[in-house]
């Protein structure tokens, strides 16, 4: 068996400094892709977009948060952390604030892009720094928890409170909340990824390949899998014959039991349980799938939409912690460019398969990613020790 490398300890008096860090910026960070339900219309009425163009925008969003990968790889270990982030929450904030004033869609679209490398690029470093905590597992939690609490409260308080204005105001308000981010940034260690040589050649060392692809492949199929699914849950509804009422209720329940079960891996954090509770994340989500086959009454639908929701955020934190112990400091800030392939990809071979072959096989696809993403996860762990 082989032994994956081991991530440092970190000290333990700077665990809740990070905690803190990850927490304030992956909810402020992912407002800006939480809000595109607010800011799709505003942006159609406002300068006269086709729904293609409101979908190229925000396409062009995800992609150049996913991208920041990229340039990653050349400053994540040479630049101190604070820094990096005083340097790209000050682009954040000049990028909404500019955003706001343009009334250009081309010019629209370029400061979205620069905006949002910026935010990927901070994502990168929560990320890294969430794997090389003492408790990996409590830190992507609490990434994760962060990100849909915020998103509940975005999708409830913001389309009453911008109805009047235009899509500006949404905008500046995203540039002032990143803005007070900066306030956490004094709490995380700036030289964290800086290591001396000696202890680059231990703990920055690359994984073995195979065990880095696997895991990496992981993480892209659960995210085909879980975009796949949930971007379709409405229409499959409808397929069904189910009200839309109804549908808006089972959606919003399943959001509350998203966040419970992040919050739960949260609290519960790396156990000795932490491989079980993956496996039945993993179950959980495959069953839910399968309950959506056919054409499901409302409980049926109801219960497989709750199960869904539960299971990929409870898994979410283990899976990301699992990837951690691969080891690298690289691993995390690939990662991230696998999530942004898989929210790309997963819509788009769904919608093809339902459109052609209908629900049946778009389920079937998604069930089969979500089983071969546990299959990978049982081969990545076999190769590390608990």
């Amino acid at each position: 068996m082989t032994t994956a490398l081991r991530r440092p300890e970190a000290p333990a008096g700077s665990d809740r400094g990070t905690y803190t860090y990850i927490s304030v910026y992956s909810a402020v960070l992912y407002t800006v892709l939480l809000t595109a339900p607010v800011v799709a219309g505003k942006l159609a009425e406002q300068f006269a977009l086709t729904p293609v163009q409101v979908g190229a925008l925000f396409s062009a969003e995800l992609g150049a948060f996913s991208l920041a990968t990229i340039p990653a790889y050349l400053w994540l270990r040479r630049l101190n952390l604070r820094t990096a982030t005083y340097l790209f929450t000050a682009v954040v904030v000049l990028g909404n604030l500019i955003s706001g004033f343009l009334d250009d869609f081309g010019w629209l679209v370029a400061a979205r892009v620069v905006t949002s490398l910026a935010a990927g690029s901070i994502t990168v470093i929560l990320l890294t720094l969430s794997g090389r905590t003492s408790n990996p597992s409590r830190a992507f939690g609490l990434f994760v928890v962060f990100q849909l609490a915020m998103g509940a409260l975005i999708l409830a308080v913001f389309p009453a409170l911008y109805a009047g204005t235009g899509v500006a105001a949404i905008y500046w308000t995203l540039a002032g909340l990143a803005a007070v981010c900066v306030v956490v940034v004094p709490r995380i260690d700036g030289e964290a990824l800086r290591e001396p040589a000696a202890s680059l050649a231990t703990s920055g060392a690359r994984p073995p390949l195979a065990q880095y692809i696997t895991g990496l492949a992981a993480v892209l199929l659960f995210y085909v899998a879980l975009s796949g699914v949930w971007s379709f849950m409405a229409q499959i509804s409808a397929d069904a014959g189910i009200g839309l009422s109804a549908t808006s209720l089972v959606l919003s329940v399943a959001t509350v039991a998203g966040i419970a079960s992040a919050l739960l891996a949260t609290i519960l954090g790396d156990t000795p349980r932490r491989r079980m509770y993956l496996r039945l994340g993993y179950i959980g989500m495959a069953l839910s799938v399968a309950l959506l086959f056919g054409t499901p009454g409302l409980l049926r639908f109801a219960v497989a939409a709750v199960v869904f929701k539960f299971a990929w955020t409870l898994i979410l934190p283990y899976l990301l912690s699992t990837l951690s112990d691969v080891g690298g400091i690289q691993v995390m800030n690939t990662t991230n460019l696998m999530i942004g392939t898989g929210f790309a990809v997963g819509p788009i071979v769904s919608g093809t398969l339902a459109e052609t072959m209908g629900f049946g096989a778009m389920l079937a696809f998604s069930l089969v990613a979500v089983m071969a993403s546990l299959l990978c996860v049982l081969v990545v762990q076999r190769k590390t020790t608990p």
